[in-house]
């Protein structure tokens, strides 16, 4: 029988009571489940271990995660597994299309593991799965979780001439502590990434997770950054160690703090902030999709 290591036991001991969640009820999205397996899907929901999968299945909405199951890269707070990389499957975007149409969904978030293996970064096939989507469910709305495809404009363009609602990238933590937790990121890169989907006209966000040993006021200099590139959706969550070998949580913030911090985001000049314990980046996604691009 595997023992925890003596930080993990004393990580659980202290997790406040506001972070102790009940697994939610099987039936309440197994029929999400279940076109998931028959088409060979990924989700976010599931391989990030997000605390809100019950919720948000519930209310048809979903992240599914393109590009595979494997990353190329080795953050400190990722959850899912990396390396073995394998061929993009062409045909996923069809699936995907196929699938949301048959669930019914209202809204959908895409995200996908990191290809740095891919010469595009995989720009074609989340050009391909946005436009299948948009061509066999006119109605559902579309948000892209991104990953920084190295900063290539001519990546990111293709994205954008996909045409999703949202393009979101999130800066994930403060930039002094972004070297040690983003394997092969650029704090300042995924800044001007922010700033290329905003010049083109489409409706940017970002996020970061705390806890993983940030200071209160590199939180405040993450939102001045963001709005330095006009980006106005910031969510804002509680770091939770998903395995022993990612990065230790530091520090549980309170509910109080996390009202603290959205008080503060709105202040600043935020058309939306989503922040506390639970707070993931794909949470209430579909509230996003009304904030008018001319009132920012």
């Amino acid at each position: 029988m595997k023992t925890k290591n003596p930080a993990q036991n004393r990580a659980e001991e202290r997790k406040p009571d506001w972070l102790k969640i009940k697994l939610p009820q099987a039936e309440h999205y197994s029929y999400i489940k279940n076109y998931l397996s028959e088409y060979n899907l990924h989700t976010i929901c599931e391989s990030g271990k997000c605390p809100n999968i019950a919720e948000c299945w519930s209310a048809k909405t979903a992240t599914f995660m393109i590009l595979g199951d494997s990353c190329t890269r080795n953050c400190k707070f990722c959850a899912v597994s990396h390396g073995n990389m394998k061929p993009p499957d062409e045909d996923e975007p069809f699936k995907i299309a196929e699938a949301i149409a048959k669930i019914g969904l209202w809204h959908c978030v895409l995200t996908s593991v990191t290809r740095d293996d891919l010469t595009d970064g995989g720009a074609q096939i989340w050009y391909d799965t946005i436009t299948a989507i948009k061509k066999y469910s006119k109605n559902t709305t579309i948000e892209a979780l991104i990953p920084d495809f190295k900063g290539s404009e001519d990546s990111l363009e293709m994205v954008i001439h996909a045409k999703p609602e949202i393009i979101s990238h999130n800066l994930e933590t403060v930039e002094r502590l972004s070297p040690a937790i983003r394997y092969n990121a650029n704090y300042r890169r995924s800044l001007q990434v922010l700033k290329y989907i905003d010049k083109a006209g489409v409706t940017s966000k970002s996020g970061i997770m705390v806890g993983l040993g940030e200071k209160e006021n590199e939180i405040y200099a993450v939102m001045d950054d963001l709005l330095s590139v006009n980006c106005k959706i910031i969510t804002i969550g509680q770091y939770l160690q998903p395995a022993r070998q990612n990065h230790s949580v530091l520090k549980y913030y309170t509910p109080e703090e996390f009202f603290k911090f959205k008080k503060i985001a709105m202040e600043k000049g935020f058309k939306n902030a989503e922040c506390g314990p639970m707070i993931r980046s794909s949470y209430h996604a579909q509230n996003h999709i009304s904030i008018n691009r001319k009132l920012m």
